[in-house]
């Protein structure tokens, strides 16, 4: 089976605990539903605000493949 690396960041990490891992991709899965994967598995995060990027990008939409990453991101700013 296919996977893809979801990777955690900062306040995100603390709570799922990890900073890395892998999920297993079934057909037609899509972003949206890697982030409902993950607020299923660690439920804190549905009252954390978080930016969720795939490959790299900020989305929160489009089909995932295997070998993508997905990463959640806690807030930031910068200037």
């Amino acid at each position: 089976m296919s996977t893809l690396t979801i990777k955690y960041f900062g306040a995100v990490a603390e709570v799922t605990d990890t900073l890395q891992e892998e999920l297993d991709i079934v057909d037609d899965m899509s972003v949206q539903s890697v982030i409902d994967a993950c607020l299923q598995k660690y439920p804190r995060l549905q009252s954390m605000s978080f930016k969720v990027a795939h490959n790299q990008k900020i989305t929160e939409s489009g089909a995932v493949a295997p070998r993508d990453e997905i990463a959640f991101l806690p807030p930031f700013s910068g200037g």
